[in-house]
């Protein structure tokens, strides 16, 4: 049986940081997509991909809000961003607690953010974004206030959608 602790198998997450250690390649993980973008509206989206993961594959079909000339019929591309990276954060929090044997009787996470279009629409040389705020709703029967506050600011320190946020990250787009 396996060792769970928060809907965390501590058993195969420390059998991954003993592997990285020995061999830190392995800690690398690439994640691709090929995607679409659908000229027919009578679909009700605007793009389509089918991303796999371990055990599968899964459909995305996103379309923006109908201020940005979508249909608003689908999530838009900024939710899923925030979804994505509420997500991680609060995955990597789990295995952290997880790891120091923190029991969580709950947790729960609000995530806002205001995204300026000013830029996007040629109106004014404004940031993007203006940054997310994290609401975390925790608690625990082994670890006080104090735990946990590390506990977060570990989280912070190690989570790669929060990095991606908020470092300069290399991106290329060329034409075929």
């Amino acid at each position: 049986m396996a060792n769970m602790l928060n809907n965390v198998d501590l058993d195969k997450l420390s059998q991954t940081v003993e592997t990285g250690r020995k061999d830190k390649s392995t800690l690398k993980k690439p994640v691709k997509l090929q995607g679409e973008w659908n000229l027919d509206p009578s679909r009700g989206y605007q793009f389509r991909t089918e991303m796999a993961f371990e055990k599968g594959k899964q459909v995305i079909e996103i379309d923006a809000p109908s201020f940005l000339g979508g249909s608003g019929n689908r999530l838009g591309p900024m939710g899923y961003c925030v979804a994505g990276m509420t997500s991680c954060f609060m995955g990597i929090f789990v295995n952290v607690a997880s790891s120091q044997g923190i029991r969580l009787k709950k947790l729960s996470v609000s995530a806002e953010c205001n995204v300026n279009f000013a830029k996007t629409f040629d109106v004014a040389d404004e940031p993007i974004m203006e940054g997310i705020d994290f609401q975390v709703d925790v608690e625990s029967d082994n670890a006080d206030k104090s735990r946990l506050q590390q506990v977060l600011k570990m989280a912070e320190e190690r989570c790669p959608a929060m990095y991606s946020m908020s470092h300069i990250i290399g991106v290329k787009a060329q034409l075929k």
